[in-house]
């Protein structure tokens, strides 16, 4: 029989709030919509005690209680790490300012207490990051970090509905033009496992110009998109970095299913036995390829499919957890830069593992279901 999340996306129209921007058509309940989703996903998740089709579900307690704990623990660490970095570096980074922004607006769309005006500095330090470079963006130069710093500021600047304007305009234009005989991005750094990646590059691109792009530029996307998928389906994923953003760019192309699905299949397959993930084979567990995994799971919609391997991967992420709230992971990137303390624990690591809190946060965040908020459908 279908799998019942299968059915749903059958069912429902496909919202794509991280992996892209297809909008409700008029008319849809969006409240209604949310309700059944996050039940069918709860339910693949073990969250739920109890059948739809009997009784009335309710959430097993004490594992939400725990999860809600967690989150609740780190995402003030997570603030106090974006604003330390802003407060050291005028610079944006994908570590302290993206990732952080990513997990900082899930909690707040779950209903977690933020700090609203932390995070819209945040926001506005992303913005004028992009504004500071956008003649380079022009001139077919971008900024340091090239595509990867683009394509997260801009991922940064979608999630919190930020509209296309003569800046996002100009990076819109230096990414469809860049590398444009590769048919993929590549990243220009080699700082893994965030910024070494070329799956990586490719996704926050490809989602940067379905978001961004506007006017006669699309035409110019569309072209770009085509050697994207022969390069997706010629290319061979070498770690979980690799993996993640490989799916997440499949989905976003709305590319063969079965393809797809094998692709998912491979990543879950590589889930280890203490219920992680690892950055490569060489390596063991950690908290950034669990969290990036399960995120990445839960944003495809291929959760409900893989119940028993996301129970798991909570768990480790609920065990790995610091007292402080942080995950702890070693880094493997050569430094490049003059070191500064942004607030987070683990020195020379705080980069990496201010990312890893960040993706394990938000994994732990779309366990939970939406909070019961009434919402106006009618403009969308």
């Amino acid at each position: 029989a279908p799998h019942p999340g299968r059915m749903l996306r059958q069912a429902c129209p496909k919202i794509y709030s991280w992996t892209g921007t297809k909008k409700f058509p008029r008319g849809v309940n969006l409240v209604l919509y949310r309700q059944i989703l996050f039940s069918f996903s709860l339910a693949g998740m073990g969250l739920l005690s109890s059948s739809l089709l009997g009784d009335e579900p309710k959430p097993d307690g004490e594992l939400v209680d725990r999860v809600r704990a967690a989150i609740k623990l780190a995402v003030p660490l997570i603030e106090k790490a974006s604003a330390g970095s802003a407060k050291e570096r005028q610079c944006f980074t994908c570590h302290n300012q993206a990732m952080p922004i990513l997990a900082i607006t899930e909690a707040q769309r779950r209903g977690f207490d933020v700090d609203a005006e932390k995070l819209e500095v945040q926001l506005t330090h992303t913005y004028r990051h992009l504004e500071r470079g956008k003649e380079n963006y022009r001139a077919g130069k971008g900024q340091g970090g090239k595509v990867d710093t683009a394509g997260y500021a801009l991922w940064a600047l979608a999630v919190n509905d930020r509209k296309p304007d003569e800046v996002t305009d100009a990076v819109v234009d230096f990414l469809t033009k860049y590398q444009a005989d590769n048919g993929a991005w590549k990243a220009s750094g080699r700082r893994p496992p965030s910024e070494q990646s070329p799956f990586t590059a490719t996704f926050l691109a490809l989602r940067a110009l379905r978001t961004f792009g506007r006017g006669e530029v699309n035409d110019a996307i569309r072209d770009r998109e085509k050697k994207v998928v022969e390069w997706l389906e010629n290319s061979e994923a070498k770690d979980t970095e690799d993996r993640i953003f490989r799916i997440q760019a499949w989905r976003h192309l709305d590319l063969d299913d079965a393809k797809f699905q094998a692709a998912v299949d491979e990543l879950v397959a590589q889930q280890q036995e203490d219920g992680g993930w690892r950055q490569t084979d060489e390596m063991e567990s950690d908290a950034y390829a669990t969290g990036s995994v399960l995120a990445t799971l839960a944003y495809v919609e291929a959760s409900a499919d893989n119940e028993k391997a996301v129970q798991r991967g909570i768990e480790y992420l609920l065990k790995a957890q610091k007292d402080d709230g942080s995950w702890h992971v070693v880094t493997r990137s050569v430094p490049f830069q003059t070191y500064y303390e942004t607030g987070f624990p683990h020195e020379k690591d705080q980069f990496i593992s201010c990312s890893a809190t960040c993706w394990a946060t938000i994994a732990l965040l779309q366990s939970l279901p939406m909070p019961d908020v009434q919402t106006d459908t009618s403009s969308q």
